[in-house]
Formats: structure tokens, C-alpha cells, sequence
């Protein structure tokens, strides 16, 4: 019988990725895959799929757009069609994608979307040239979109309470929610409490199973980005949660191939990441209907606080897994220009003389 761990977790949904990015591959010019074969050792599973989705966005645009590309099937554009692709074609494509229509859609990028697609075209370009199979490299000549800082979305301390008290609670669900809400309300106050107490990703917190738990150190095993495991570590909330979850989980026979998963669903299979982008949905709106909470933004809550009450921003970027420290500190630059901002009023040039009024 086979039993899933967390390695084999991870390893599946590498799996299914391989298996998606095969079926993205037989729709892209075949030369494509040399240059996914060359990013092979440095990039995830994941990485690589999303840049061929971006890739096959780009031809099909070609294809739809381009007099000379319109002639050709898309597997069979050769190499040298890259040298014949000019900057103005490609800043097209990127205005192209502002907004388009896809199987009876309309899709929009902003900033952020059109720079990701720019930077797999540039990544995809840079390398046939630096291998000297192309000659001129136009996705290096255009700009990258100026982005503009987004907000950080996190609950303040009074709406993370208030968020427990009703997971716990769940007064203020529909009646046909407060009959899941029995069912679930242990397992769903563990999993919130330790995505708010430690602030791991979603994935991390799914992918975790029984044995990654350790009390004795309070910690807990999880697999970062980039496939790297590290031990992340939590406080009282978080234990008393999990060891109340745990004493329930004990009793549950969950289904074959899912028996060391920490977090089950009502169908005793490993939670989703779905299910709990979900669950957090559901909760998050009886709190704050001004604010769309994920359990990204739990991880900006945790992040926000532990910033706030450390001001160590290696720190911050060590417990969230953030392999560059700039990654953190783009996210909690309102923070820092806070504390910049009350730093003007700690020193005193001169004392205030006595009974001198200020004006």
C-alpha cells in the first residue's frame, strides 16, 4: 500500500506539471525545447510551464497577427523566425495583451502580468543568443512595464481576534455553513491558527504530513520554493491548536494513499490548496468585506506583524523563505517609511525650555 509523505506530495504535483508542460511543448515550434532542456537545472517544474504558457500567448499571437506567421502552423516555425521578429512586434504583443479574447473570454494583464510575459520572452530570447543560434535579440530592447507598488492587504490585530473567534465560534454563518462548521471547526481553527502563526505558504501548509509536526521543538518541516526543506517554528496558539486538531485527527481512518497527511478534508483525502484558499474565504468575509483576504494575506499579516515587532527585515525574510532579502523588503517598505517617519521625533537637538509654548 502506498503512503503518501510530504517528499511525494511535492513530487506529484512536479509530476503533473512535467505532464501539463509535455502537452504545452506539442503546440510550440520544436525548437522550443531546446531552450526548456537548456533552463532545465536552475528552474522548478512550475517555472518552467508558466513560461511555456507565456511562450505559446506569444506565438499565437504571432500567428493571428503576423501576415508571414499566419502562413505557417505554429510547430513548424523554424529558428530563424526569431531573427526576423523586430522590438515593435514585440512591444505590439505586449499591448496585445492588455486585453484579448480566449475561447469566449476576455483576459486582461496589467503591469505586473505584461512584465512576466516580457521577462520569458526575454529569458526565452537571451538564450538562443548567447548560444549563437540567433543574432539579434529584440526582447532586450524593450522596456520592462513600470510597476506601481501595490498595498500590502493584511488584517490589523483586532480583525485577526475577531477572524478566530469565528472560526471557533461561527456565528455568523449560514445555517447550511455552521453544518460543515461542526464538522470541520477543530481541523479549520488549527489550519488558520498556523497559517497566521507562522506564516507559511498555502502549499507548504498542504503539503505537510504527521511527521513533519515536532512538538519537542515546537517546529515544523516544510518543503520551501525551489524544493529546499527548512524548519519553521511556532508558539503556544499555534501548539495547543494542532495538539487539539491531532487528538481528532487520531480518530479519523483517512483514505488509501493519504495517511500521513496532516490536513484531511471531510473526504479524508490530503486537503487542497482550493479547499483552503476556500475555507479562508469563507471566514475572512464575516471579518472584512473591504479587504479580499487569501492566505497570501495571512502570510502579509504575519509578516507585517513580525516586521513590526522585530524591525529585522533578515529575520523576517529568513522565516518567510524569502531567498532575497530585497523580496521582503519591497513588501514591507510602507513599514520601514513608518518607522523612518517616527525616528524624526526620537532625537532632541535641544531641550524645551520651561514654559515655552510650542507654535
Amino acid at each position: 500500500m502506498a503512503v503518501l509523505n510530504q517528499n511525494n506530495y511535492h513530487d506529484e504535483q512536479n509530476k503533473q506539471n512535467i505532464l501539463k508542460m509535455r502537452a504545452v511543448l506539442d503546440t510550440l515550434p520544436s525548437f522550443c525545447r531546446t531552450f526548456f532542456r537548456g533552463i532545465e537545472e536552475y528552474t522548478s517544474a512550475r517555472t518552467r510551464l508558466a513560461y511555456a504558457y507565456d511562450l505559446r500567448l506569444f506565438f499565437e499571437f504571432l500567428h493571428e497577427r503576423n501576415a508571414v506567421c499566419g502562413k505557417m502552423e505554429i510547430r513548424d516555425y523554424p529558428l530563424s523566425l526569431l531573427d526576423q521578429i523586430t522590438r515593435m512586434d514585440i512591444e505590439e504583443y505586449l499591448e496585445y495583451m492588455s486585453l484579448y479574447q480566449k475561447e469566449g473570454r476576455e483576459i486582461t494583464n496589467e503591469e505586473r502580468g505584461k512584465s512576466r510575459k516580457l521577462a520569458a520572452l526575454r529569458s526565452f530570447y537571451n538564450y538562443f543568443y548567447q548560444s549563437e543560434l540567433i543574432s539579434s535579440n529584440p526582447a532586450s530592447l524593450v522596456s520592462m512595464p513600470k510597476l506601481h507598488e501595490k498595498e500590502i492587504i493584511r488584517l490589523e490585530p483586532n480583525e485577526v481576534s475577531i477572524l478566530l473567534d469565528q472560526v471557533e465560534d461561527g456565528t455568523r454563518l449560514t445555517k447550511k455553513e455552521l453544518e460543515y462548521h461542526k464538522k470541520t471547526r477543530i481541523r479549520d481553527v488549527a489550519l488558520l491558527t498556523l497559517l497566521l502563526g507562522t506564516g507559511i505558504r498555502v502549499s507548504e501548509c498542504v503539503g505537510l504530513d504527521l511527521q513533519d509536526v515536532n512538538f519537542d521543538v515546537c517546529g515544523i518541516k516544510v518543503r520551501r520554493k525551489g524544493g529546499y526543506e527548512a524548519v519553521v517554528y511556532f508558539g503556544d496558539e499555534v501548539e495547543t491548536a494542532l495538539l487539539d486538531y491531532l487528538e481528532e485527527r487520531d480518530h479519523v481512518i483517512p483514505m488509501e494513499g493519504h495517511e500521513s497527511a496532516l490536513f484531511l478534508s471531510l473526504q479524508n483525502r490530503r486537503i487542497t490548496v482550493r479547499a483552503v484558499e476556500n475555507l479562508v474565504k469563507k471566514y475572512a468575509s464575516r471579518v472584512t468585506t473591504l479587504k479580499k483576504i487569501t492566505p497570501h494575506k495571512l502570510r502579509s499579516t504575519y509578516g507585517t506583524s513580525l516586521y513590526q515587532e522585530t524591525g529585522d527585515i533578515y529575520l523576517v525574510a529568513d522565516v518567510l523563505g524569502h531567498k532575497d532579502v530585497n523580496t521582503t523588503r519591497k513588501h514591507y517598505a510602507a513599514q520601514q517609511d513608518e518607522r523612518r517617519r517616527r525616528a524624526a521625533q526620537y532625537v532632541r537637538l535641544r531641550e524645551e525650555p520651561s514654559g515655552r509654548e510650542k507654535h
